[in-house]
């Protein structure tokens, strides 16, 4: 098991947003990517945990062959482009835009007068060429909700063999994870058990671990990503 802990690393960002970058995979950064972050997994390349200052935005900025997931931890965010224009996101929502070949731009804006903190995560698409799309989710308040990745033969959510999913555990409440995962916190804190290794871990720490199970000690909120 490795925990990595957001406040260990430099907050950046750019325009009206600061972040922490967690998440630089190699596919994507190249040399360009920073020592002290996580790589991802499979087709998963990014995440980052932002805020956006008041009434900040990160202005109009394109994306090509990726797919860009938000999920809303706090505030709301509306949305100007060209996938879903005017689309507004408040506190627990999720989009998926595919880029595709076809491509999109996009401007987020916080519209409040007090920060917000939104997740974004990158993924790349299996096959290249394929035209941009847009889904929305509003996860359950208890248990797992697939937001990204599965088969051609569904619709519910964008196809991958990287599958990301938001779990919610009231306190107590435990759950196994799959295979190899790598696992964000976005509220509360659990115990992490894998092998022989107990660890405690909190919001704002990514966790990569094999067959892990996660016991909720305070009502716990994370997004899971897995193959």
């Amino acid at each position: 098991m490795h925990i990595l802990s957001k406040n260990t690393l430099t907050l950046g960002g750019f325009a009206g947003l600061r972040e922490h970058r967690l998440v630089t995979d190699t596919q994507l950064f190249g040399q360009r990517k920073s020592p002290e972050t996580s790589e991802g997994l499979g087709n998963f390349v990014y995440l980052a945990d932002a805020q956006f200052n008041p009434h900040g935005e990160t202005g109009m900025h394109s994306h090509m062959e990726i797919d860009v997931i938000s999920v809303m931890i706090d505030g709301q965010v509306s949305h100007e482009g060209s996938l879903e224009n005017g689309q507004g996101l408040e506190k627990g929502d999720v989009q998926v835009q595919r880029a595709g070949g076809e491509g999109f731009s996009h401007n987020e804006i916080n519209p409040d007068s007090q920060r917000n903190r939104m997740i974004q995560l990158w993924a790349l698409p299996e096959e290249k060429g394929q035209p941009a799309g847009y889904k929305y989710y509003s996860p359950k308040a208890q248990g797992v909700t697939r937001i990204y990745g599965g088969s051609k033969e569904q619709s519910d959510t964008f196809n991958s063999s990287t599958i990301i999913d938001i779990i919610k555990l009231d306190v107590g409440k435990s759950i196994q994870l799959p295979n190899e995962s790598l696992v964000y916190v976005t509220d509360g804190s659990a115990e992490f058990t894998e092998a022989n290794d107990r660890q405690a871990i909190q919001d704002g720490d990514l966790i990569r671990s094999i067959d892990a199970e996660v016991k909720a000690i305070t009502p716990l909120s994370m997004i899971v990503v897995h193959q």
